[in-house]
């Protein structure tokens, strides 16, 4: 019981451990913001991955775009300053990938997200993100009641 607990809570809480609270600094190559465990540094020119994280609300959906480089360090970026930014460097990490330089894995729902690819893409993330939220929110509730009613 208190492992399924805690591993919904953790599915919730550490993706917004690592999500910038207010951007801090911009350059042209280094995004930096403040997030709950402290300021974190991504260096754009060398990011690995690129994934979209959503979560739902009372107002409706929220996003944020999980960027990691290549020292490891992971932000949530959540503001259109830094969606900008993150977007000109997957501009220039696939130009480059064009010249056989390897570039980062960025998911189908993020580049539809950055509007860098048309498609379903996003709609198809969004309904799968619910539909893991409402079965595994069903399943605890049913453990909770089964182990609650012995």
């Amino acid at each position: 019981m208190l492992g399924l607990l805690c591993g919904i809570v953790g599915f919730v809480l550490l993706p917004a451990l690592c999500e910038e609270q207010d951007p801090f600094r911009h350059s042209s190559s280094i995004l930096t913001a403040r997030t709950l465990t402290g300021e974190r540094s991504v260096d754009l020119n060398r990011i690995t991955t690129v994934r979209l994280l959503t979560t739902f609300s009372y107002g409706g959906a929220y996003r944020a775009l999980v960027v990691r480089d290549a020292h490891g360090v992971r932000l949530g970026i959540t503001t259109e300053r830094s969606r900008r930014k993150l977007r000109r460097a997957i501009e220039e990490a696939d130009a480059n990938a064009a010249r056989g330089v390897p570039g980062p894995r960025v998911s189908r729902a993020a580049r539809a997200h950055l509007g860098l690819t048309p498609g379903q893409g996003l709609v198809v993330h969004t309904l799968l993100s619910f539909l893991l939220l409402t079965v595994s929110v069903s399943l605890y509730v049913a453990v909770v009641l089964r182990l609650g009613g012995q």
